[in-house]
């Protein structure tokens, strides 16, 4: 339990660092990025992540893993980072971060049709918890929903929760680690956006100082290490609980946007701060400590260090070798058996005795 746990905490505290970065991506666009560019953005954001991290790792994909990459970097990075600022750009106060919260639910129904990872109703009610919670966050005054802007919202939701599931379905090919595997799907899915963002936007834009800051931030720390240490996490924890750390997100955006922006928070959105974060909290802990319980009560009786006695002494009666002695018995019983019908042979000399002979000789 101590090698366990430890692990395990420690384990998810770095894996809830990417979404926790993920926040931050709201106020260096509008702060420290040009306008309008979402496109831009995205390839800026993947394309030099992935090229770094290709040239760290030194690793190219083999065989099957050309196309899986190619498919892991389109869901995770290539369609999700357009359908997400197009989401953002067309939808009001947050919304896109409300359809996002609804991740939690997908994965839940994707792992269970493609890792036989069962949803249970803690499960789909903490999911429900966690977008609500969202919701009572990032919604501001109520405007017209765009049908095109809850469109890619939903979209963008699907791809990502398909790319993590997938993720954890393919895993990474023997002698890869997390570092390869992000390097690869961040370079393809940048080679993706590249040609889309040249139709859709056209040449890049003029940068000064502040504009390369902001996108080395998002380059290096928002991209390269919180996609390494998200697709780490997927490796080691299950899909649900890593998406689970997703509302994390939009929590994160809202503490930086009152802390830096000047924003205020209403009761209400630290309310829904509390409801998420606690979602969040008891999607990561309850999954793990009823996987413990079991394990603690179930598996020592059969394979624990001290129990390997107790198998010997139940094999001991599987055995049967106290039912050998039962044989013995078996023949004990033929004994008894051949016994009695020894016993009937005593009538037998009765019958002798009654025998005519003696009478004859007082008769004459």
């Amino acid at each position: 339990m101590t090698e366990n746990g430890p692990t395990r905490a420690t384990l998810i505290a770095l894996t809830a660092l990417a979404p926790v970065s993920w926040g931050s991506t709201y106020a260096v666009t509008t702060e420290f990025l040009p306008a309008d560019r979402p496109l831009f953005t995205g390839l800026m954001r993947a394309l030099p992540a992935g090229l770094l991290l290709l040239a760290l790792a030194r690793v190219l994909p083999r065989g099957a893993w050309w196309w899986k990459s190619a498919v892991l970097g389109a869901l995770n990075i290539g369609a999700f980072f357009p359908l997400l600022f197009l989401s953002a750009y067309r939808l009001p106060g947050g919304m896109a971060a409300v359809v996002g919260s609804v991740g939690p639910l997908f994965v839940a129904g994707l792992a269970a049709a493609l890792l036989s990872e069962r949803p249970t109703v803690r499960t789909l009610l903490t999911g429900i918890a966690a977008a609500l919670g969202v919701s009572l966050v990032v919604l501001k005054a109520a405007g017209a929903l765009d049908p095109l802007g809850v469109l890619a919202a939903l979209a963008a939701t699907a791809s990502m929760s398909t790319g993590t599931v997938l993720t954890k379905r393919w895993g990474r090919p023997a002698g890869v680690g997390p570092l390869a595997l992000t390097a690869w799907q961040l370079t393809a899915g940048g080679l993706l956006i590249a040609p889309i963002a040249l139709l859709v936007e056209g040449a890049p834009p003029a940068l000064d100082g502040r504009a390369i800051g902001g996108y080395l931030y998002l380059a290096l720390a928002n991209t390269a290490v919180a996609y390494w240490l998200w697709f780490r996490g997927i490796g080691r924890l299950t899909a649900t609980q890593v998406t689970f750390l997703g509302p994390l997100s939009p929590l994160t955006a809202a503490v930086i946007g009152w802390a830096a922006l000047g924003q205020a928070l209403t009761p209400v959105q630290l309310a829904g701060m509390a409801v998420a974060f606690g979602a969040t909290v008891f999607g990561q802990l309850k999954p793990r400590a009823q996987g413990r319980r079991r394990g603690t009560t179930a598996v020592p009786p059969n394979t624990g260090t001290n129990s390997d006695g107790a198998p010997t002494a139940i094999t001991v009666p599987t055995a049967a070798t106290a039912p050998t002695a039962p044989t013995v018995a078996t023949a004990t019983t033929a004994i008894t058996v051949a016994t009695a019908p020894t016993a009937p042979t005593p009538p037998t000399a009765p019958t002798a005795i009654t025998a005519p002979t003696a009478p004859t000789p007082n008769g004459p």
